[in-house]
């Protein structure tokens, strides 16, 4: 009894790992196959992952760096979370859907920090430069 807990440890507590790696991987736009290519393993396997209820930490950091996110990140991650930033980030652009106004009171005032701004644009722009060297190289 004790052998399994002990090797339990090794792995994250988390709800269905896989289907959190599925989630972030088709929000990044990524294949199965794509992700398989920076993890050096065959899309069937990357399926496979995506299946898994839990995982071993050190599989998740691996992942979560192929990914572009962090472990925490990775761990932690869920729609609802992503849905409120998103929502939060917008709201708070003063943006309108009719352009008539702004909305600028203090409940709207953004909660990002400036670091995590320039740290989630300078992402942005990499993974542009990606696609367009990839789009470059296609090319020529």
């Amino acid at each position: 009894m004790n052998l399994v807990i002990m090797e339990m440890d090794n792995y994250t507590n988390t709800l269905h790992i896989g289907r959190k790696i599925e989630r972030i991987r088709r929000l990044r736009g990524m294949t199965q196959s794509d992700l398989g290519d920076i993890l050096g393993v065959t899309k069937q396997a990357v399926s496979k992952m995506e299946q898994t209820e839990q995982m071993e930490d050190g599989k998740i950091k691996q992942i979560a760096e192929a990914l572009g996110v962090t472990e925490e990140g990775l761990k932690k991650f869920s729609e609802e979370t992503v849905l409120y930033y998103t929502n939060n980030f917008y709201e708070n652009s003063n943006a309108t859907a009719t352009n008539i106004g702004t909305v600028s009171s203090i409940e709207n005032l953004n909660h990002f920090s400036m670091e995590q701004a320039i740290k989630l644009f300078e992402e942005l722009i990499r993974i542009e430069r990606e696609k367009f060297d990839s789009l470059k190289k296609e090319k020529e």
